[in-house]
């Protein structure tokens, strides 16, 4: 009896951890929609957003405007799935000595990502939802100066890239 015990332990481990793999695998696969570079036409310019695929496990992403004939650089992101979890790691320019900050995954999805950082200064959330395969809805949302604060930036998909 003990022999069967230890068997169906033995199958239990392995398929917990065969079901751990492949959460991990479908989150970074949830994530790829991101792929192209993204518009969101203002006033003052046009923002894009412009990611595409570095490895099996990470996306690079820069953000940027373009106001008449100078382009203005943001921010640069790593998404990358490490330590069995996905992070969205951004640089901007000017903020946190040029560190970047790391925002752990909270909620992944076929539609939606959204990235927590509760120590960070502002943004304390970021997320991206999926309206469409060429639109969507990129916040950033958290307490500055104890207000709550939210932007959303409306992005429609210009290019999809392919290309590593």
């Amino acid at each position: 009896m003990r022999i069967r015990t230890k068997l169906i332990a033995i199958i239990a481990s392995f398929h917990l951890l065969y079901a751990f793999t492949m959460k991990q695998a479908n989150d970074f696969n949830n994530v790829e929609w991101l792929i192209g570079t993204w518009e969101n036409k203002t006033s003052a310019g046009s923002i894009y957003e412009t990611w595409r695929k570095i490895s099996e496990n990470e996306l690079s992403g820069k953000s940027y405007m373009v106001k008449g004939s100078d382009t203005l650089d943001f921010e640069n992101v790593r998404l990358i799935q490490e330590q069995g979890r996905l992070f969205y790691i951004p640089t901007v320019k000017d903020q946190n000595n040029g560190f970047p900050v790391r925002f752990a995954a909270k909620t992944i999805s076929a539609i939606q990502m959204v990235f927590e950082n509760p120590k960070h200064d502002f943004p304390q959330i970021i997320s991206y939802t999926k309206i469409s395969p060429d639109s969507l809805v990129a916040e950033i949302s958290g307490v500055r100066n104890g207000k709550e604060r939210k932007q959303a930036f409306s992005m429609k998909r210009i290019q999809l890239n392919r290309i590593k």
